[in-house]
């Protein structure tokens, strides 16, 4: 674990794979895109937001599953599927380092 030695709030260093909703210590465990800092609570809502989008991922699966010919839902899920997106890049923005920052910037979701 890295603790970020400019914040004395027990911030440590993870780096997030946004497509795979992977959050990790080890750099080396797995590719990435990008670096935070976060504390634990930061750290926990962050795991909630992916969580709740892997579980939006799964109940988009099955509703396009058993309706393929779409319906009023399919707007309003991928609304909330976006919504999330973006709150989860908020968050990423918020405590990340300059390259994450400046990698969101050129993405211009926020």
């Amino acid at each position: 674990m890295i603790e970020n030695e400019a914040d004395g709030r027990g911030r440590k260093t993870y780096y997030v794979s946004v497509q795979s909703g992977q959050i990790l210590e080890d750099q080396q465990a797995a590719a990435y895109e990008l670096e935070v800092a976060l504390n634990e609570e930061e750290h926990i809502k962050l795991r909630e937001l992916f969580d709740e989008l892997a579980s939006m991922d799964e109940a988009q699966t099955f509703h396009f599953a058993h309706s393929p010919y779409g319906s009023a839902g399919d707007s309003e899920m991928n609304a909330g599927y976006d919504e999330l997106i973006v709150q989860i890049y908020k968050k990423l923005y918020e405590h990340g380092s300059d390259t994450t920052k400046r990698h969101i910037e050129s993405m211009q979701l926020l």
